[in-house]
């Protein structure tokens, strides 16, 4: 038999409508604040990547799935969405289009990560760009619309969590005070951590071991060195959220994995999906378009995780999924009215109603058995002495009430299902 492959998941029957569901709610609150959505291809070239998120990271370094096409290029499935939106923006010239442009997205990535609860190789993310705006009422803006989200899934179990880190010119001089702390405490560091120590020294407090937390007890803190335009924004950001009455906590910590963060950064956290605790974050990254070729341009943004998110609601039971039933289920008592059976069904559902039958020609106690299966509002009898004289019998499933209806007036009795 072959299987999905390892990190990869099925989405069956049963599953649909709570993905559903949070997909609605992504749509309506982006809506609401004027997100446009964007779609992208599932893959790019390489070097976009490798360029807009950092060749030190470990998304970059370990997790991409990355091979060469028949045209020799290298290409890449998509490990996240805001360098493929950068793409986008500086392919297309939407700047020049309009000044501020807002999208949103609901997509899959792949990231070759070792699979756990909430985490898969393919897996899927939310989230949104706002390109060509400096001000930190959007940072503040995409902030509250992630946590508007995760609130109306009925999620309780939610940490908002901020930092800045500055422009790159402060962040340096930090990172040259971080590695002098450290210098002395080098060799006791964990593996990762040493790697990170000469790459990406800052990836050093994403660190889930013990003995690496203990020499960071005592380290600078980068929020006490950044320069005073990221310290004034940061100031508005916590006021908005205050006044949003969005709760919230400084991380002095939270680095975030990529490198084409400035300022502000934030992430969303629950207490109900294990170590994989984060369900969104981003941040602002006003050096990014230019990376990637185009001109100078500020951006802000966010991604969601949907597996963690529906994890979490699975976790916190906060889910209310309406139960799945159908219109009406047509029952055939005689053996020889297949045809007008299937003629019936179309007639309703051209009529907009959700309507099924037996196609396998069981008997009518299996068929009333399949229709209290799918939740049936009605059935509808056909055959017997009721249909040689025009007659169908309707039941009504909640009630058990019957009566008898012209066969040719479905328009009429497709009205009266619906109410």
């Amino acid at each position: 038999m072959i299987k999905a492959i390892t990190g990869t998941k099925d989405i069956l029957p049963p599953e649909i409508p709570k993905w559903k569901l949070l997909e609605s709610i992504v749509n309506n609150v982006f809506k609401n604040f004027n997100y446009k959505e964007i779609r992208t291809p599932i893959f790019e070239e390489t070097s976009l990547f490798a360029r807009g998120i950092g060749e030190e990271t470990d998304i970059v370094g370990k997790e991409m799935y990355t091979f060469l096409d028949r045209s020799q290029t290298s290409v890449t499935l998509k490990p996240e969405m805001t360098a493929s939106v950068v793409r986008a923006f500086n392919e297309h010239s939407l700047g020049k289009l309009q000044s501020l442009n807002k999208f949103f997205y609901i997509s899959p990535m792949f990231r070759q990560e070792r699979p756990q609860a909430g985490r898969q190789r393919q897996f899927h993310q939310f989230g949104s760009e706002a390109i060509g705006g400096s001000s930190p009422l959007l940072d503040a803006e995409l902030i509250i619309i992630a946590y508007n989200i995760l609130k109306l899934l009925g999620l309780k179990d939610l940490t908002v969590k901020i930092n800045s880190l500055g422009v790159p010119q402060s962040r340096e001089k930090y990172k040259n005070l971080l590695r002098e702390f450290l210098s002395g405490s080098k060799n006791y560091l964990s593996e990762d951590s040493r790697k990170r120590f000469d790459q990406n020294i800052l990836r050093i407090f994403d660190s889930k071991v013990e003995s690496d937390q203990e020499i960071l007890k005592n380290a600078p803190l980068m929020i006490d060195y950044i320069d005073e335009e990221s310290k004034n924004d940061f100031e508005v950001v916590k006021n908005l959220l205050a006044e949003s009455k969005v709760p919230f906590e400084i991380d002095p910590k939270l680095v975030r994995g990529l490198d084409y963060y400035t300022k502000t950064t934030f992430e969303i956290v629950s207490g109900k999906v294990g170590s994989q605790s984060a369900l969104c974050g981003g941040g602002r990254y006003d050096l990014l378009v230019e990376q990637l070729g185009g001109a100078p341009t500020p951006g802000v943004g966010f991604a969601a995780g949907m597996e963690r998110i529906l994890l979490a609601c699975e976790n916190e039971n906060s889910l209310n999924i309406p139960k799945e039933e159908i219109d009406l289920y047509i029952i055939k008592i005689d053996k020889d009215l297949s045809s007008k059976v299937f003629e019936l069904s179309l007639n309703f559902r051209n009529d907009n109603l959700v309507v099924e039958f037996d196609y396998l020609d069981r008997s009518v106690k299996a068929q009333m058995r399949e229709a209290n299966k799918l939740n049936a509002k009605f059935v509808l009898f056909l055959g017997g002495d009721e249909y040689k004289s025009g007659k169908l019998n309707l039941k009504n499933m909640s009630t058990g009430e019957q009566q008898l209806v012209d066969v040719n007036n479905y328009h009429q009795l497709s009205e009266f299902i619906k109410k």
